[in-house]
This record gives structure tokens, sequence and C-alpha cells, in this order.
């Protein structure tokens, strides 16, 4: 049984309840005043993110403004091919920049053994947040999914069109399955240490499944993301996994069919209707208002949320994004946003 407490947790076991738990992607943010002091005092991004005090202190920033349902580790999708040993540096204005592995030879600059060596300090955050957080709020753990960090590894950064990384899975598929294998050993470890140190649901990011043909989608997204799945439920079997695969759209109910996720995330571009009458009839949706209503607030705004709520709030659902919050945002819009809701829209 889920504790009554958190209804989080209670939708995400199915329940259908009359006022939806909120939280939002990236909630912690460069949209918060308190968020960019923070992270001056930490220095770098990365120091951020390994810096335990510091990354509790800003997952707890958004709680104590808008008293969100769930915290989301604060951390970065890609500490996993760093723990493996490949360089990562975020540039100003660049994003994240990665000695970019482009064949299977690259593959020997990997070696899974020593990742929870570097990862130690994020579980000490996860320690921490699971005995800092209101009793009320659900800790989420989170990792990236492994096609989508190794579109970073194989790319070197953020990218247009993929095209590397197609290459590389279309052109040399035995090839790119073993370091998708080694993404999905590290992913799995990473997760189930989140877990033990007090993470009470997952989520997976699968960021860019949808740049993926139908035969790639299956074999790079939905094969990954069910071993995954399959490794944290055999040791902690009522532990809740979201599955956000965005863009995937008509692939999202062979995702929740075939991965074994508890809920799945919706992205902003998904037909509501559609949603009700086939996706949420399998399992909790979590979704998935335009970010951009965020920054332009007003009427529009709400009339989008109550469209959502509408539509999906008579089954079991958790309101958020379609991605996460963008630091053009005012947070007296995201105030605004929550007080609706609350309040019964």
């Amino acid at each position: 049984m889920p504790n009554q407490k958190k209804l989080f947790l209670r939708a995400l076991a199915g329940e259908t309840l009359p006022t939806p738990p909120i939280w939002l992607m990236r909630q912690a943010g460069r949209y918060l005043p308190e968020y960019r002091a923070t992270r001056s005092e930490a220095g770098s991004f990365l120091d951020l993110c390994y810096n335990p005090d510091l990354a509790c202190e800003v997952t707890l920033q958004p709680l104590r403004r808008y008293d969100f349902d769930a915290a989301i580790l604060f951390s970065d999708i890609l500490v996993i091919p760093q723990a493996l040993g490949q360089h990562l540096a975020f540039k100003q204005g660049e994003g994240p920049q990665l000695d970019p592995i482009r064949d299977q030879a690259g593959l020997i600059r990997l070696n899974i053994d020593g990742i929870h060596d570097v990862l130690g300090p994020i579980y000490e955050t996860v320690a921490k947040l699971s005995s800092a957080i209101p009793d009320h709020t659900t800790l989420i753990g989170f990792a990236g999914a492994p096609w989508t960090v190794a579109t970073y590894m194989v790319e070197g950064k953020g990218s247009k069109d993929f095209a590397n990384i197609r290459r590389f899975a279309y052109g040399d598929p035995d090839g790119f399955s073993k370091l998708i294998d080694i993404l999905v050993e590290a992913t799995t470890q990473y997760l189930l240490a989140q877990i033990k140190a007090g993470a009470e649901t997952i989520q997976l990011f699968e960021t860019w499944g949808g740049v993926l043909s139908e035969n790639g989608f299956h074999r790079w997204v939905i094969e990954p993301t069910c071993k995954i799945v399959q490794s944290i439920k055999a040791e902690y079997p009522d532990m809740p996994i979201i599955g956000f695969p965005r863009g995937a759209g008509l692939h999202l109910l062979d995702f929740k069919n075939l991965t074994g996720v508890d809920a799945v995330g919706l992205d902003s571009g998904v037909p509501l209707k559609w949603v009700a009458e086939n996706l949420q009839k399998l399992g909790p949706v979590q979704g998935n208002l335009d970010p951009m209503y965020l920054i332009t607030g007003g009427d529009e705004m709400l009339a989008e949320t109550r469209r959502i709520l509408t539509t999906l709030g008579k089954g079991p659902f958790i309101f958020n994004l379609g991605h996460g919050i963008t630091p053009e945002t005012s947070p007296e819009n995201v105030g605004k946003l929550v007080d609706f809701i609350r309040k019964g829209a």
C-alpha cells in the first residue's frame, strides 16, 4: 500500500484523486532567484550536482515556494557517462561537451567498475533529501534512459539531426548494442543505489527517443527500458517507475505495454483525448502543459490547464509539464498555476 499521506504515490498506484498531485520538471532551476544564488555559490554546474548540501538545498527551494507533491533529486543525466570515464564539461552558452565516442573501438574508454565512487555524493544527496522533505512529499530519483544518454556520448553535445548516433546505431547495431548494454547496467546500478538511499519512485527520461525509426525505437528505447525496469522490480517489486519518452507519439502504447513502467509521462504534443481513451486505461499518466504557457501566463495558461485537468482528471493522473521549466519563466506564474489546480480549477 502506498503511503496514504502522499498523494503522488496514491496516483502512481492507480488512484483517481479529486485534485491531482503536481510537480514540474526542472522545478529547481534558473527561473528561481534563490537557485541562481546557490548556483553561484557552488561554482560550476557539476560542482553543484556533486555537492550534497547545495544539491539538497536547490531541491528544497521550490518546495518552500509551492509545496509541490514531489521533489526530484537535483542532478544531471550525464553524470553516468562521466562516471564511466568519459570527459564531461558544461560550457556557458553551449551546454554539455563530451569527448565523442563514434564507434565500437571507443568503448574501451568506458569502465563500469568505479561508477559508485564517482556517484557517491549523489547518493548522499538522496539520503539527505529523504529526511529533509516534508512528510507528504514524495522523493523522485531519476536517470536518463540509455538511448538519450548515448546521444550525448556519441554526438559529443546536443544535436539537431542526431546523424552520428543514428549512423552508429543503424550501421553497426551489434557494436552500438554494446554501448547500450553498458548504459543499461550502469543506469540500473545507479537507480538501485538511489532507491537504497531513499528514493520513493524513479523517473527515466527518454528525451530523444522520437528521432528513431519504428524498429529503432523498439530496439534502442523499449528493450533497454524493459531491462532496467525488470532489474529494479526484481529487487524492489513495489517501486513505481515513470517512463517519459518525449516525442514517442503512437509508440506510447507499445512503450507502456512492453517496458513494464507503472506510469507514462506525456510531452505537450500528445493528443489528450487519445490519451484518455487509450493510454490512461493502462495506468497513470503524467503531463503535459506546454512550458511556454508558464512564460506567457494569464487566462490562456489557466484555460489550457483546465482543459488538461478536465480531460485527464477522470483517471489516475499527475499534473506536470510536457518538458522542463525554462529559465525565462516567472515564479509568480508557477504560483498561480499551483493555486489554480489546488483550488479546483
